[in-house]
């Protein structure tokens, strides 16, 4: 039996957990902190603890709250990462924590995963606010799905709009991700174009829901792009090709691979021949 798991990554314990001052007049009050949230940069989040010894794929990824000022305030209500049960001094913005508990979700998982296991991290899902964020009057009205430049318009660093921040967090992935045994699925560039698939006004909210998905919908692609990626690894490892070190990165149009293995040249071009097959294989079968 073949047992797969996936974690929406609460990545560690205690993210996310209240903190505030307390009489004993610790590090944090002493340079003026009264509040925040804790964050245990290297404890493991119970739910998944023991996940990575007994699954034999295990697919993860993180939220959206890593640039949230709505919710984490810099000075109100801000992340506080925490080391080794003592506080990170100077305290540092949630950029750098979220490069703390990547190197230490990804050091752990590798440790106590299975042998044979399959490791995949999925890029960020995207959100379509437009005229603000979700508090601030944002809404998703499209009909349609996106043109190119209709998302770069949305999704540019250098625009530093509302939505940027799933290509903020994936260039943060994809930099501690490297060298690791970990598989890249990317969802996002392809979730980008699909403004049109949100529940907005329908979602049952106070404000436009520009964030979630509509079901059945985009998701379910990604689930066809996830089974068309385990077809990719059976190819790879019945070819000798998967090998530890090395990091495979398939996007929805099978052809865009950047793999660093320990093969040579030869081998690279091998490995883009089977797994574009087998995206033309899985196409025929949808």
């Amino acid at each position: 039996m073949l047992h797969v798991c996936m974690f929406l990554t609460q990545l560690f314990a205690s993210v996310f957990r209240r903190w505030a001052a307390s009489s004993n007049a610790g590090v944090l009050e002493s340079l003026g902190y009264k509040e925040g949230y804790r964050v245990d940069v290297d404890i493991p989040e119970g739910t998944w603890t023991e996940a990575p010894n007994f699954h034999d794929i295990l697919i993860f990824n993180t939220g959206h709250w890593w640039w949230a000022p709505s919710k984490f305030d810099p000075v109100k209500s801000p992340m506080l990462f925490f080391e080794k049960g003592i506080p990170v001094v100077p305290p540092v913005p949630p950029h750098v924590g979220l490069d703390m508990v990547l190197s230490q979700m990804i050091s752990y998982v590798e440790k106590k995963a299975r042998p044979s296991a399959i490791l995949i991290f999925r890029t960020q899902s995207p959100r379509h606010f437009e005229g603000g964020d979700w508090d601030q009057g944002g809404s998703c009205p499209r009909l349609q799905p996106l043109a190119p430049q209709e998302v770069e318009e949305l999704f540019s660093l250098k625009n530093n709009g509302t939505n940027m921040e799933a290509r903020l967090v994936n260039q943060h992935l994809y930099q501690a991700l490297k060298g690791s045994v970990f598989q890249i699925m990317d969802i996002t560039q392809m979730s980008e174009y699909r403004a049109d698939a949100h529940p907005s006004s329908a979602g049952g909210k106070k404000h436009d829901d520009c964030m979630h998905w509509c079901l059945p919908g985009l998701t379910d692609t990604w689930n066809d792009l996830f089974i068309a990626h385990l077809y990719n690894f059976k190819n790879l490892a019945e070819n000798g090709l998967l090998v530890v070190g090395g990091t495979l990165i398939l996007s929805p149009s099978f052809t865009r691979f950047v793999f660093l293995p320990r093969n040579s040249s030869q081998d690279c071009k091998k490995v883009a021949e089977i797994c574009r097959g087998a995206g033309e294989g899985a196409a025929r079968r949808r």
